[in-house]
């Protein structure tokens, strides 16, 4: 695996061009914000009925409908949801094209999975940073960065991976690493961590271990702390220095639990189920069910949205974390501006 030197990229690779942001959400809104602090040009494309396009203007952007925006970029970062991107392509991108423009994504679903056909002439290019958007931009802020993987799909115009690497270094992504990868083993792999480990994983796992101890007749709350509030402090020692840090960290009780629970818990049956995701994955059976979802308005996963948020670890989650209002003095997430 390639892992780029922070001296290989220019960074006129990229400030020398216009580049086109479309789709200021989570991602959108630290790619453009970070590009900016690093001297690029950066315009905002947003449909007229969004409200995207307001938060984007609050923060000092000029904003365009989408397709006058790509017509004035030489790069298109496509920053809005997998689910809506090849229509959006189809009728405001793939008309307003420059000759010879850079198409860039943060992940290789639309090009990897083919609902989305650029033309031959384009460069296409991934920068995909691995961390939620609200992460990329307060990393950023701090000086620091978001690890960030890289991939070129084809390459009209003859350096579309230094325009790439130029891109990830202007986001942040040099200051901790970049490292080269396909659209192919991004999607894959991100995909099958999101369903089977950090969020579809983790999240199911925490419900059924709340639901367990409320069930025994525990407390609520209780409950609440054990598998929910404490994740982030196994996650912390997780994230600076993996599995035999935390558990260095953790008491010899908590470890010997870990050692030989662990595995009772996710057993033959989890594991099975892991590489039966992981088929669907690859022969894009969840990527044509998702669109489809996505074609008739979405009504499971509608409802299984509502019935994730009524679930009563949620009531409880608030009421106990309004105990501890410093929770919120510096949010990742504040939906009145990103």
């Amino acid at each position: 695996m390639r892992i780029y030197d922070k001296d290989e990229a220019s960074l006129e690779k990229i400030t020398s061009k216009t580049v086109a942001v479309v789709g200021y959400g989570s991602q959108g809104h630290a790619h453009a914000q970070n590009l900016r602090d690093s001297g690029v040009n950066v315009i905002v494309g947003a449909r007229k009925d969004g409200t995207s396009g307001d938060k984007a203007r609050e923060a000092g952007f000029e904003v365009l409908p989408t397709a006058d925006a790509v017509a004035a970029s030489d790069v298109l970062m496509l920053l809005v949801p997998d689910e809506s991107a090849g229509d959006l392509f189809e009728s405001d991108i793939a008309p307003s094209l420059r000759e010879g423009a850079y198409l860039a994504f943060a992940h290789g679903f639309n090009i990897h999975f083919k609902k989305i056909a650029p033309p031959a002439d384009a460069g296409v290019f991934m920068v995909a940073p691995k961390g939620a958007g609200h992460a990329v931009r307060s990393e950023f802020a701090r000086g620091r960065g978001v690890p960030c993987l890289l991939a070129v799909a084809q390459d009209g115009p003859g350096d579309t991976e230094q325009v790439g690497l130029a891109y990830a270094a202007a986001i942040g992504g040099t200051r901790a690493a970049v490292i080269a990868t396909t659209f192919r083993e991004e999607t894959e792999t991100d995909l099958f961590g999101e369903q089977a480990v950090l969020c579809g994983g983790l999240n199911e796992l925490i419900r059924a271990g709340y639901e367990t101890l409320v069930e025994a007749g525990y407390a609520p709350e209780m409950a609440y702390f054990e598998c929910l509030h404490e994740v982030k402090l196994v996650v912390d020692l997780l994230y600076e220095g993996g599995i035999a840090n935390m558990r260095y960290s953790i008491s010899n009780t908590a470890e010997y639990g870990d050692l030989t629970r662990g595995k009772r818990v996710i057993g033959p049956e989890a594991r099975a189920a892991m590489k039966e995701l992981l088929g669907e994955i690859q022969s894009g059976k969840f990527a044509d069910e998702w669109i489809t979802e996505y074609k008739c308005g979405l009504p499971h996963y509608r409802e299984l949205k509502r019935e994730g948020e009524n679930h009563e670890i949620e009531k409880v989650g608030a009421r106990l974390r309004a105990l501890m209002p410093w929770l919120q003095e510096r949010p990742l997430v504040d939906r009145e501006k990103n």
